[in-house]
């Protein structure tokens, strides 16, 4: 009698199993390929500091691409976990594929692994709290405060096979608590915790910042009048920077059809400040080291090495249109682990180096004001402090700031922090993302701020 999947490694048996179940499918002359999805998590919600809501989600499925020479369909099911269960609904979905493949017309730029050897296996275990631990770590470090966050944890699989005999498994545990403490004016120091090791002691030093950021904002905010400041951006604000560089930043599709943000710099014509090095770090990251149709991706992309640009994200389908190799983007191709390399700055002296200036913890509604010279806008969020003469004065009232990223990461980028943060992609929309990245702070001269 088939039984539910207990972990990582009965879920990878048993996604092999149903793989080589599937070739019975298929008629004379296809191929499929085929993505497993899959999770066993833990969400803990809290409110005024106690538990709102907790919940344990344990959900599986696999989407299919049924191939018939060029032409080809894509179908998703979600699954038991028991073969006798499951092969009934693929084998209908396989009927269902068949019919829109016969109807559609022959995709050019369809790309899909041919390599059976081109397997790969990583299964990540971590040291993750028990509900009932993150609870009392939190409930005991709000202090009573008012505390607002969510916090998620657990294994996430994705695996790949197909037809050819190819087989992949990626399993990794990890976690990420995102959470706001709020003052009694409503006014909030927003903070998170990423990783694969839990250390209450980590959270307490993340906790009692927080907490200090909170009682700063007990001073009147000011408001500055528009124009240029020092600033240091969080190593949260810097996530919210890369994030928009991703939309079409790093990938070869951005570059050659001339929508990409750094294109200057991807052409030669521009360059970031030498300190300046970014690279796809898949071996570090909770990404697997595979794509969606079976292309491995190396361990380590370099993107950009002292300031100038090395290589672009690859995915199957750009590298069929434009007639080169794949790396193993997604149809994205945005970095799955980005990591950017730290400084010299030292965290404690931060509000030293800055003399006067913005402490700047996070930023929201970032998009371009002018994409072809990389010119970012957004506004400043939470606990933005003021600071003179090295010491914080209080908190600033939110500010929009509007300037090139060639001027913030390039000619006005005074130093990074030694220390980088971890930081994982909070989306739980439907499923938890594998996306990371390892980020410093950033102190940057003359940022524009226009409002």
């Amino acid at each position: 009698m088939a039984t539910e999947p207990a972990g990582a490694t009965d879920a990878r048996d048993y996604f092999f199993s149903l793989a080589a179940a599937m070739r019975d499918l298929l008629a004379r002359d296809e191929v499929f390929t085929c993505e497993w999805r899959g999770e066993d998590s833990t969400f803990i919600r809290f409110n005024h500091g106690r538990v709102g809501q907790s919940g344990r989600v344990r959900q599986l499925q696999i989407e299919v691409d049924l191939i018939a020479g060029r032409r080809h369909a894509i179908g998703t099911l979600s699954l038991s976990g028991a073969l006798d269960a499951d092969l009934p609904p693929l084998r209908d979905l396989f009927a269902h594929l068949r019919g829109v493949v016969g109807a559609t017309e022959e995709d050019p730029f369809l790309s899909y692994n041919t390599d059976p050897d081109a397997a790969s296996e990583r299964i990540a275990s971590a040291v993750l709290p028990a509900g009932g631990e993150v609870v009392e770590a939190i409930a005991t470090r709000a202090g009573g405060g008012d505390l607002v966050g969510i916090y998620a944890g657990g294994d996430i699989q994705r695996g790949f096979a197909n037809s050819l005999g190819q087989r992949n498994w990626h399993s990794a545990e990890s976690f990420h608590l995102d959470w706001s403490l709020f003052d009694r004016h409503g006014r909030a120091a927003k903070a998170s915790y990423a990783g694969i090791q839990w250390s209450a002691e980590h959270l307490a030093r993340k906790m009692a910042a927080a907490h200090e950021d909170v009682e700063r904002l007990h001073e009147s905010a000011r408001r500055l009048a528009p124009g240029k400041y020092r600033v240091f951006f969080a190593p949260a604000a810097v996530a919210e920077l890369m994030a928009i560089l991703a939309w079409d930043g790093f990938g070869l599709r951005g570059k050659l059809t001339k929508t990409s943000p750094l294109l200057r710099l991807q052409q030669g014509n521009a360059a970031l400040a030498d300190a300046v090095h970014l690279t796809d770090d898949i071996a570090s990251g909770a990404a697997p080291a595979f794509e969606r149709s079976g292309f491995a991706r190396p361990a380590r992309i370099p993107l950009v090495e002292n300031g100038r640009y090395v290589e672009s994200l690859v995915s199957p389908r750009s590298a069929m249109e434009f007639g080169t190799r794949t790396n193993g983007a997604d149809g994205d191709e945005a970095p799955q682990s980005l990591d950017m390399a730290g400084g010299e700055l030292d965290v404690e002296h931060v509000a030293a180096s800055l003399h006067h200036g913005l402490l700047v913890s996070n930023l929201w509604y970032l998009n371009f004001s002018d994409r072809p010279s990389c010119r970012a806008t957004g506004m400043t969020r939470f606990a933005t402090l003021w600071v003179e003469h090295g010491r914080v004065q209080g908190p600033v009232d939110a500010m929009r700031f509007d300037d090139s990223i060639y001027r913030m990461l390039g000619s006005n980028l005074v130093g990074l922090t030694r220390n980088v943060d971890w930081i994982a992609d909070p989306d739980t929309y439907g499923w938890r993302s594998c996306r990371t990245a390892r980020l410093p702070g950033i102190l940057v001269d003359d940022v524009a701020f226009t409002l």
